[in-house]
């Protein structure tokens, strides 16, 4: 059954297309026109329980596949969402509110991780390792753990959704994917695709819940016996919760936060190519990425300079409609969001933030806005905005802008411009993030990248070689060739 267009979303566990035990559904609304952008199956435990227990007999079968049939699902998987592109990113427009062009790069870069974790199929090794008794081999051996729980979130809903079940499917794992109740359509479409690649059944599964039933459904998946590991992407106050319940179980998790990014600009810096990727960093889709510029921290010599053509910049971007192709800015994703972006901004105008641009919402959508002088007093000094907001802090030197960077909970992504590499290289050591871009934007992300956060924006990496670690299960086994004398 094909999911893909369709209004109703519904369920896919161990291979069937069904509704929720209950029969519930779920509305979403297009955050542009408000309208219904379709309905969801509501799952609730028994779904949960139920889609676990598929994933947990398809596992033998699925371990024991040799890795290049792994492999071709997974390429064929990602041949699928390029041949749907524009259907997938119509529908990512539907739920979410992005840009047109934001989905598009979405299913681009979401087909490119199945297409190098295909690869990834054959990273499972043996390592011998030399052992002091006589007569005995050792081996460090990496297998499969088993059931993993992927929870993925809306704002890059195709690139994450497939960042949480690509490598562990590499792996031998088989996954359920707990999609975000903002977008059930688009997370469906990447099992969809799965589907069509002939990934066998139970191999994937999906949940889609209604908002008040996400705490019992993640409950339900983090407590299951046969759930190995559990990824989350989204909100630090989430991920705290999800990294303490399951403490609980003694399950390992694997957690990607919030952000509050800084780009350092140092006093050599090119300011045309900061001021880009600030205006990239800050206002691409909408600023809400974990990895979104939030804070340029600036040598005070150049900071009004800059605020200046950042300003003129962002305000020649063009808000509105995200079915329009010329539309640069589109919504942010609820009224709630909205509401607490106009609050933070209203609290740093009334304890003499500067306006540079924008600073107003504009119906569903909320205008790119540079604020200049935030001070630590401010709000959104610490919190994360998750929006098209960015403030500029002046700094006096180079240790000034480090301390003034690192004063945040966060340590996600991190940016620094200078005219000296050697000197950005420097700076971008002593940043407490887990990524740091010398003369480039904070917002990066590659297949083949270790990708995560240190502090309040979580642990564990994604991609790469780090993906191994996480999704992978290392074994210590030897074989006593000769007989052993023991002491009793």
């Amino acid at each position: 059954m094909a999911t893909v267009g369709l209004e109703h979303q519904q369920l896919l566990i161990g291979g069937q297309w069904r509704d929720a035990s209950s029969g519930r559904t779920h509305e979403k609304a297009n955050p542009f026109t408000g309208q219904s952008a379709g309905t969801a199956a509501a799952a609730g435990r028994e779904d949960a329980r139920a889609a676990v227990e598929a994933a947990q007999a398809a596992f033998p079968e699925w371990s024991a596949t040799p890795p290049q049939q792994r492999a071709e699902i997974l390429r064929k998987a990602a041949d699928i969402l390029m041949q749907r592109q524009e259907e997938i990113a119509g529908i990512v427009t539907d739920e979410t509110g992005a840009t047109f062009g934001w989905g598009m790069f979405n299913v681009e870069l979401g087909a490119g991780m199945f297409a190098f974790n295909a690869e990834q199929a054959h990273a499972l090794s043996e390592e011998e390792i030399p052992s002091q008794i006589p007569g005995k081999n050792a081996k460090a051996v990496r297998q499969p753990v088993g059931v993993v729980v992927g929870i993925a979130p809306w704002n890059a809903p195709v690139i994450l959704s497939i960042r949480a079940v690509a490598a562990p499917l590499a792996y031998g794992n088989t996954v359920v994917l707990k999609a975000s109740e903002e977008c059930p359509r688009t997370h469906a479409s990447i099992v969809q695709a799965l589907v069509d690649a002939g990934i066998p059944d139970g191999v994937v599964n999906l949940i889609t819940n209604a908002p008040e039933d996400a705490a019992d459904v993640v409950d339900e998946l983090i407590a299951h016996p046969a759930v190995r590991r559990v990824n989350f992407t989204g909100s630090t106050k989430v991920g705290r919760i999800i990294a303490e319940n399951a403490a609980r179980h003694l399950k390992r998790v694997l957690l990607e936060l919030g952000g509050k990014a800084p780009m350092v600009v140092l006093k050599d810096a090119d300011l045309d190519q900061a001021v880009a990727a600030a205006n990239f960093g800050a206002f691409f889709h909408q600023g809400q990425i974990c990895m979104s510029t939030e804070r340029v921290v600036i040598d005070d010599a150049i900071a009004e300079e800059f605020a200046k053509r950042l300003g003129d910049r962002a305000g020649a971007m063009k808000v509105g409609d995200p079915r329009d192709p010329e539309t640069q800015i589109g919504p942010v994703i609820t009224k709630g969001a909205l509401e607490r972006i106009s609050e933070l901004v209203e609290d740093a105008k009334q304890k003499g933030a500067k306006v540079i641009t924008g600073g107003e919402a504009d119906g569903p959508c909320y205008e790119p806005t540079v604020l200049y002088g935030v001070t630590p007093d401010m709000r959104i000094y610490g919190e994360e905005s998750f929006g098209p907001v960015v403030t500029i802090i002046p700094a006096h030197g180079v240790e000034d802008a480090i301390k003034t960077a690192n004063d945040t909970e966060y340590g996600l992504s991190s940016a620094v411009f200078s005219g000296d590499v050697e000197s950005g290289l420097e700076v971008a050591r002593r940043l407490e993030t887990g990524m740091c871009h010398v003369n480039d934007t904070t917002v990066h992300d590659e297949p083949q990248m270790p990708f995560g956060g240190v502090k309040d924006s979580g642990w564990g990496r994604f991609g790469g070689d780090a993906a191994l670690e996480e999704f992978t299960e290392l074994r210590w086994i030897t074989v006593q060739d000769t007989p052993r004398e023991y002491p009793i």
